[in-house]
Order: C-alpha cells, then structure tokens, then sequence
C-alpha cells in the first residue's frame, strides 16, 4: 500500500490524514477478496488500536467508499460488507468490477472477474443509446461443498430405502 499517495488523496478532499482512517485502509488491503462487515473491519481495527470506536470505523469506511478505495456491497445476508476496490496508486479499471456467485446453502461468496455482459452492454448501447457506466452481477446457487453434501444425504436416502 501506497501511503504517500493515499495521505495525498485525503488532502485534496481536504480531508484529515488520520491513523484510524490509515489503519482503516491496511486492514482492507491486508484482507483482499474479502468481503468484511464494519464489524469484522471493527474487530481486527482493536487488535491494533484498542482505543477506537465502532463510530469510528463506521466513518473511516464511507470516506475509502467515497474515496472509491472501497467498495461496499449487499450479499442479501442483512449485512453491509466492504471490500477492497483498488489501492491508492493502483490505476481504476474502466468501470467493471468482479461479481459475485453466493451459495445458498453455507453463504460462501466466491469473487469472479470474468465480464461477459460486454455484448449485452453493446446491444443496449446500438438499439437504445442507452450506455451501461457500471454493472453488479450477483448469482445464487450452491457451491461444489453444499453440493456433494446433498448428494451425499441423497445416496444415504436410497440406500436406507433399499435396505427397508
């Protein structure tokens, strides 16, 4: 993590360089790919800080989303996650970021970057001159784990009425 250019990117905001909002920004970085409540975030803050506030953190986290250091999501768990979106002085990607495919039976998120919307982007774009500026794709299924317990319970079933 750049902390010069992240220290640099708050004064231009005209915001305060602070060691909570630093601490804030190295626990994201140091936990990329996940997707962490304010709590979680909160909870590893006062391993480092035991003097912080939840308030605190709470705060921290809407300047790095408004700074578009972070982005902060809904899996449909009732929760508002964060994850990293890019480090300062990481270059931004031109709109598109990773999607999600969460497990409805454990909750598991997996991240996957592939973007195959592009040709659906485009025929909006050439019939309605609607252009698409960002996207979020979140797919529901059952991860390979919750699968093979089901099958699994399913192989039990038969055999138990087999034997009956």
């Amino acid at each position: 993590m750049d902390e010069s250019i992240f220290k640099q990117m708050l004064k231009e905001k005209k915001l305060k360089v602070t060691q909570q909002r630093l601490l804030v920004l190295e626990l994201m970085a140091a936990h990329p790919g996940e997707h962490l409540t304010a709590e979680d975030i909160y909870e590893l803050a006062r391993e480092r800080c035991p003097e912080i506030g939840l308030a605190t953190v709470y705060r921290n986290l809407q300047v790095l989303v408004d700074l578009q250091l972070l982005d902060k999501l809904s899996l449909d768990d009732g929760f508002t996650r964060y994850e990293l979106s890019q480090l300062p002085g990481e270059e931004q990607e031109k709109h598109h970021r990773h999607h999600h495919a969460i497990c409805s039976g454990c909750g598991a998120v997996f991240s996957f970057e592939e973007d195959l919307l592009d040709t659906l982007e485009q025929s909006l774009c050439e019939r309605l001159g609607f252009v698409v500026t960002d996207h979020e794709v979140k797919l529901y299924g059952y991860c390979r784990s919750c699968r093979e317990k089901q099958k699994d319970r399913h192989s039990d079933r038969q055999i138990t009425e087999v034997i009956d």
